[in-house]
């Protein structure tokens, strides 16, 4: 039964890439949002799938792109096995429907692999041609989640930069701290201190903590970089997630009813702007402006 669900899944979701070739109706660009963390551990991929997985519960359509080029895993946390990556897009060799692996209804995983690192290698034409093959995603998805890699190597800050908001995971550990403010620092320096920034804190043994982590990075980016970072809530510690992590299942889809899957859905509802003490964010640049940026940010077409 779940063999045949995915199959439907992905005839329904070549159906929508075939429809979305014609002239779309007036509607907000896709909105792309970057996922960083200072440092490894602190369960950024993890919250990346979950956040997913909760926005699509609220009627938004997304795709996660796994961009961490070293220690990509998005696949592992959702038990599935990619057979093809965005390097076959780039070379060509397979058009976006056959890569896209479906996770949940509403819910699409893009496999990064090599491909992330040869787009700095395109030259003009071929970066064009890239771009125009995934402007199917205009119209199948309301957000691009892009799950980066750790620390603040040129190609992750490269991603954040390019994107249209930043979600900076860290935890309550000191290191974790300094580390997020470092990839804070950094970019902001590379987009001359026009980023919008949600903090989240994962991990955190009480509300309090989280709220408390939160606000000392905000006032040190407020003071010291310019930036004043939004807090997007924490999720605390729940050994639920240990065991979904050991059964290669998503939270929200392991444990639904779990404390932990309730504060991934509020920070979910958060980020969105469904929150009434929370501003709605604006609309997206679209898919064709993020690659654009990013394509141009690493170097590409030079």
């Amino acid at each position: 039964m779940a063999i045949k669900n995915i199959r439907d899944q992905a005839m329904d979701l070549r159906r929508i890439v075939d429809s979305s070739r014609r002239p779309p109706a007036v509607r907000a660009g896709l909105r792309s949002i970057a996922v960083l963390s200072g440092k490894g551990g602190v369960g950024k991929s993890n919250l990346s799938v979950n956040l997913a997985l909760a926005m699509a519960e609220r009627g938004r359509r997304v795709v996660l792109l796994d961009a961490d080029m070293g220690m990509a895993n998005v696949d592992l946390l959702c038990g599935l096995t990619p057979g093809l990556t965005l390097a076959h897009i780039l070379r060509g060799e397979s058009a976006l429907e056959d890569i896209l692996l479906p996770l949940a209804e509403n819910v699409w995983i893009l496999p990064g692999g090599p491909g992330v690192r040869e787009l700095a290698d395109l030259d003009e034409r071929l970066l064009s041609a890239f771009i125009d093959s995934l402007s199917a995603l205009e119209g199948t998805a309301d957000v691009l989640f892009i799950d980066t890699g750790a620390g603040i190597h040129k190609s992750v800050i490269s991603f954040g930069a390019a994107a249209d908001d930043v979600l900076l995971v860290t935890t309550p550990e000191p290191t974790s701290i300094r580390d997020a403010y470092g990839a804070l620092k950094a970019l902001a320096f590379s987009t001359a201190g026009k980023v919008d920034v949600t903090v989240a804190v994962n991990m955190a043994s009480s509300f309090e903590e989280g709220q408390d982590v939160a606000e000392r990075i905000t006032a040190a980016a407020s003071r010291f970089l310019g930036l004043t970072p939004r807090y997007g809530g924490a999720v605390l510690r729940d050994e639920n997630v240990s065991l979904a992590v050991k059964k290669r299942t998503p939270l929200l889809k392991a444990f639904p009813d779990s404390e932990a899957s309730g504060q991934v859905r509020a920070m979910a509802a958060r980020i969105l702007g469904l929150e009434e003490d929370h501003a709605s964010p604006a609309p997206g640049r679209g898919i064709k402006s993020f690659f654009l940026r990013l394509a141009r940010s690493l170097g590409a077409g030079r």
